[in-house]
């Protein structure tokens, strides 16, 4: 949650014990454990209410299913590009066919435009 690693914490609880000193450090682990206590019990509770009014409908929904972070673009690319593509039976005729190009068209040459209509 914090990333913090082991030297991370070993760190801070030295320099707890230097700032505070063993007479106090107790009483402030204490505090700091009610308050954990305290905070995991009101998301809990945050969590039940919320449950409570969305309803039974909303109980059984798979909810990792509508996380983003499973979206990867390129995987969604690398698959519909590997894809077989599928018949559409829906197809306007000649769907499939090549579009025919103009009589005189030579792809070698640039593509002709009018002026005025620009």
């Amino acid at each position: 949650m914090f990333d913090i690693n082991g030297w991370e914490l070993l760190l801070l609880g030295l320099l707890a014990i230097l700032v505070l000193g063993p007479e106090r450090l107790p009483e402030y682990a204490a505090k700091f454990g009610r308050f954990v206590r305290q905070a995991r019990g009101m998301a809990d509770r945050a969590k039940a209410q919320l449950k409570d009014e969305m309803g039974p409908e909303f109980s059984d929904i798979d909810w990792r299913a509508y996380d983003p972070r499973q979206y990867d673009p390129r995987k969604i690319v690398r698959d519909a590009l590997n894809s077989p593509a599928d018949e559409d039976d829906d197809a306007p005729a000649g769907y499939d066919k090549p579009v025919s190009t103009p009589r005189g068209y030579d792809p070698l040459l640039p593509t002709p435009w009018d002026a005025e209509a620009t």
